[in-house]
């Protein structure tokens, strides 16, 4: 897919978000805004993953480990036909699979994530197999800055680094707000790319919103032989609607009737 298309695309994903959203009267809104690009790269360009081969042991697998941002996950897998989009409807409905987190009941889900700090630690653990069983899939991870505090990220990191599995990269949706404020005021991680650096990583800035050059770093993976792969995503939390951009009250808010407006016409613009 070229880059005008994946542009047209992060429109469509963007208004699905908050349809689906809306519709439930329930999600994460800011963080899904501010990764839907990378989702939309990593599914329509990088990842050798469908709905034909998902079952196949040499397929490519993404974990989302920042689970709760997984109306943008649940609205690229529909597109790509891994279930029927009418689905989303049910979203956060009494007997649904469609919940606020990744399930594995859901079609394409690789994982069940959410509880924040274990998609790493499983995305090493499947790295690694890959390496045991002499196998070339990838793996893709999905990071939230705010979740970076948890210790067992860390331990992965060197893990990973240990095991210089190169066939693992982890994208870090770095949109600098958390639930509760700031993660400067939160808990502090950076320099994030110098401690991953001195724990044996190979590191990449790339803004999260040019789409173009997510396409570049991603096609890129590994960035070193023999080292895993680290790219930090510089991301705006609600990014395409003004008044969710760098507003931390949109991390789980719901639009009304006349915001949900306001917003699909910026978004259609």
């Amino acid at each position: 897919m070229i880059v005008s298309e994946l542009i047209a695309k992060s429109k469509e994903y963007r208004q699905k978000i908050l349809k689906y959203i809306v519709g439930a009267n329930a999600g994460h809104t800011g963080g899904s805004l501010s990764c839907i690009d990378i989702l939309n790269v990593l599914y329509n360009v990088v990842l050798n993953v469908s709905p034909d081969n998902f079952e196949s042991p040499d397929r490519d697998r993404y974990i989302q480990s920042k689970g709760h941002c997984v109306e943008a996950l649940f609205v690229v897998l529909a597109d790509k036909g891994f279930f029927s989009e009418g689905d989303l409807n049910t979203l956060c409905r009494y007997q649904s699979h469609y919940i606020g987190h990744p399930t594995r009941k859901v079609n394409g889900v690789e994982q069940n994530t959410g509880a924040l700090g274990h998609g790493l630690p499983i995305s090493v653990g499947t790295a690694l197999a890959a390496k045991m069983d002499e196998k070339n899939y990838r793996v893709f991870t999905l990071l939230g800055d705010g979740e970076l505090p948890e210790g067992s990220n860390w331990e992965a990191a060197l893990t990973a680094a240990h095991y210089k599995l190169d066939n693992l990269c982890a994208i870090l949706d770095k949109n600098n707000l958390q639930i509760t404020g700031s993660t400067a005021d939160v808990c502090n991680t950076d320099p994030v790319d110098l401690k991953f650096e001195s724990f044996g990583w190979a590191v990449k800035h790339v803004d999260g919103h040019d789409l173009a050059a997510i396409k570049d770093a991603l096609e890129s993976v590994p960035f070193e032989v023999g080292k895993p792969s680290m790219l930090i995503a510089h991301t705006v939390k609600g990014k395409g609607v003004s008044f969710m951009e760098h507003n931390i009250s949109w991390h789980h808010g719901v639009p009304n009737e006349e915001q949900y407006a306001q917003a699909v016409a910026e978004l259609s613009a």
